[in-house]
Formats: structure tokens, sequence, C-alpha cells
């Protein structure tokens, strides 16, 4: 797998600097491009711009995937028109962003990305605060520069995402050598990599889910600075890093991209909890995260859906038992210190990645599961069974147990009691009762009253 990273020793035609003012026009007999492959919505917005006088192309991902023969997920279009211009050819368009300001094209539930062409930013310290600002570490914080069909072929980040479709002319413009990346299966930066990652250090990630999705390499000096410039993604706010993660681990190719993240050092700002378990225990942790991810990826390829929540359960889970086994040792009680170190470390990830509260939730109550899931006697198993985070709270104990952790076949207790008659189930649970140490019995308790038992039963909640 990490053969993806080192690629580079094929032979290149060019530095990694190179920058073209003209592009290599290919032309409709030279490529496998038509213009019936992509978005009619898309098409129609292309063609209309350049009616009205605009220069506008179908770019980027689009483009790429469909010279590969793979079906894009979405369709963007790039044009000098400003997003003004734009809106006011079409009704159905709403200008939206600050940081990137462009254009939402809506035909019912299909959205066509619009983006007027961007210049570089200004080196002289009279930027326009309006249209371009950086941080100290020249992170971009604002990038309203427009600019020429030229100037925006050197602004956008990999070759690969470099190339201009027109489906009037059947052309495409390579203003990057990116249809020449493509056939060598590499991932290249324009420009400076070093530069280009503190302009926007997501461009890490980028690259890493590029490598991962398209099995590409990473070109010799696209790689070279990450692990160093890894520290500035501590920067990137986390609502931003939360959108990325998802595009990282739910494209079918998550097991990938985390043996890449790992390497490059990308983990770490990421997940730090994480990966400070992967560095305690690395056996375990890069075990059980890994079997979750190889399950996701394999779910995404049937087409089956999966929740953020199970992978941020799994994610942050190899960190949590040492949090709650130092709270133990400080005097609280066991059950306790799980539902604090699992407070504390959802808000802890949460400075680092805006998990939303729809997704937190759910993590505590897999979590929960745990928990829950030995204490199996009287009616305890029907109710859990009855649970609607049972399921997901199974599979997460069928992943510990992957990673070999020991349950006393707990995992095939509830995988049989499933599978069994109401009159099986019974036997069961009396077998578990006649067991000389209890096991899966759990204490008697006195009964409580409903708002007690209540607080008792709802620690996954926030």
């Amino acid at each position: 797998m990490l053969k993806k990273l080192f690629q580079s020793f094929r032979p290149t035609v060019r530095g990694p600097h190179h920058q073209r003012t003209t592009p290599e026009v290919i032309n409709s007999s030279q490529h496998s491009l038509q213009r019936g492959q992509f978005s009619r919505h898309a098409v129609s917005i292309v063609e209309r711009l350049q009616n009205a006088g605009y220069q506008a192309y179908l770019v980027g991902g689009c483009v790429r995937d469909q010279l590969l023969g793979i079906t894009p997920k979405d369709f963007d279009v790039a044009t000098s028109a400003t997003p003004e211009q734009v809106r006011a050819e079409f009704r159905n368009a709403r200008v939206i962003g600050r940081r990137f300001k462009l254009v939402h094209v809506h035909f019912g539930r299909e959205i066509i990305e619009v983006a007027t062409f961007r210049a570089n930013h200004p080196e002289s310290e009279e930027e326009n605060s309006h249209q371009s600002s950086r941080n100290e570490s020249g992170r971009i914080l604002r990038d309203n520069v427009y600019g020429t069909l030229e100037e925006d072929a050197q602004r956008r980040d990999f070759t690969i995402n470099a190339l201009y479709y027109d489906p009037i002319s059947e052309r495409i413009l390579d203003y990057a050598n990116g249809v020449h990346d493509i056939r060598n299966r590499l991932i290249r930066l324009i420009g400076d990599p070093t530069q280009r990652y503190q302009e926007d250090p997501v461009r890490m990630l980028r690259a890493v889910r590029f490598a991962a999705k398209l099995n590409f390499g990473i070109e010799k000096h696209t790689v070279a600075p990450i692990r160093q410039l890894a520290p500035m993604l501590r920067e990137i706010p986390s609502a931003r890093l939360f959108e990325e993660s998802l595009k990282l681990f739910l494209s079918g190719q998550a097991a990938d991209t985390f043996e890449m993240l790992v390497d490059l050092q990308l983990f770490d700002p990421l997940f730090p909890a994480s990966a400070q378990a992967l560095e305690d225990h690395p056996t375990y942790t890069h075990t059980l995260i890994s079997q979750a991810l190889i399950n996701t990826d394999l779910r995404v390829k049937q087409g089956k859906p999966v929740t953020p929540a199970f992978l941020f359960a799994a994610m942050l889970w190899p960190a949590l038992p040492t949090r709650a086994l130092h709270l133990q040792s400080r005097g609280m009680p066991p059950i306790p210190a799980m539902n604090e170190a699992a407070h504390e470390l959802i808000s802890e990830q949460c400075q680092r990645i805006a998990i939303p509260k729809r997704f937190t939730m759910p993590i505590r109550e897999i979590w929960d599961m745990q928990e829950r899931l030995p204490r199996r006697s009287g009616k305890r198993a029907d109710l859990l069974l009855d649970n609607p985070r049972f399921r997901a709270g199974y599979d997460f104990l069928l992943l510990r147990e992957s990673a070999g952790e020991e349950t006393d076949g707990l995992g095939q207790w509830w995988t049989d009691y499933q599978a069994c008659n109401e009159s099986e189930r019974r036997d069961m649970i009396r077998e578990l009762g006649s067991r000389d140490d209890g096991a899966g019995a759990g204490p008697r308790k006195r009964k409580r009253s409903g708002s007690k038992r209540k607080r008792a039963d709802g620690a996954s909640g926030e």
C-alpha cells in the first residue's frame, strides 16, 4: 500500500515547479471524452455563459474522473464571469462563501458549482482584505482575487485537477501536464510544494485522499515536505476538518488512507489521543482501527449505509481504557470513570474535528453498550435486543474481539442468542445464572426509583 507514496522514480518530463502560460490543446480525436458523459445541466451552464461572452469550462475532478473511467460525483464549472455576473445569468443561482466566493446553480436536487477564475495573491503588504488575506504562516484566509484562465490553472492544487474541458468544441486545455500525470498515475502539486501547503494545509490531506482513491503515487517533491508541515493542520478550523475527515474515510479507501496518514504523520493532528494510543498499544490500536475501516470500505462498495458515529467510535475507542483506568486510580468507580473518560475524550476530539452532536451522542451510546452487553440476566438480554443501538453495539463488540480483546465469548453468546427461539433463549439465560462465577449476571441491586434508573441507563447522553 505504501508504494502509493513513492512512485516518483518514474521519469518525468519537467521539474516540480514547472509552469505554463499556454496550454496543451487536446482535440476530440486525441481523448476519450464526449459531452454526453457530463451533466446536461453543467453543459448548459457552460454554453449559456459562453453565449453571454464569457469563458467557461468544465473543470477539475469531473474531467479527471471521466478520463479515468470513473463516474463523477459532481460537476464544476470555471468561468471568467464574476459571481455577481453568473447570478445575473441564472435565476436559480445563489452566491455562497466568504473565504472562497462562488455560485451554486440549482436544478432540482442537482447543484452545479460555478467558480470565477482565481489569480495569485499579491505579495505586497497592501493586500485588499476584502479580496485576499493570509495569516503569518502563509495560510490563505480569503481567496477572492479574480484572474485569467492561465492564472486560474496555476492556482489549482494538483496537475490532474487543472484540466479544462470545453463541451462545445470538445477540447481539453491542459496547463500543467495533468494528462501526462494521469497516464503515469501520479499526484503532483502545481508550484512550490512547501508554499502551496502553507497556503492551505488541507492540501496534504487531499494528496493522500486522491492517492488512495485513484490508486496513484505521490510524486517525490510533493510528498517531501508533508511530515515537517503536518502540524499546520492544527490551524485549520475544526468544522472544515470534519468535512475533510468524512471525505477521507467514507470514500471506499479508508483502510489505505489510514496507513498513509499514519506514515506521513498526518494522523496525529487529526486524532491526537488515538495517535498516542497507537504509540502506547500499537498492535491492538492498529488492528482495531484498520478492521473498522476495512469493514467501512466493504459497506461503501456494497452500497450499504455507513454512519460516521461508528467510524469515530472505533477511531477513539483505543484511547478510552487508559483514561478510564487513570480516573479509577484516583478513586472513581469503574462505570462513572468510563463515562467521564468518554466525555473528556469526545470533548477534546471535537477541538480538532468538530463532530456534530448528532454523531457524538450515538458514539457515547455505542460505547455505553459495551458496558451493558455483559449484563444479560433476567429480562436484560431481551431489553438490550430491543434497544435501537443494539446492532451497532453488537457490531462494535465483535470489532473489539477481532482486535484481540478477551470478552469470555460474549460476542458468540450474543450471536447465538439472536438466532435462538424463545425457549432456547430462556435456557441460555438460566445457564448464565447457574455458572459458579456468576459471569454475565452482575451483582444484585436494590430496585431504584425511575429517575435514578433513567440516569444510570442514560450514560450515553450528552
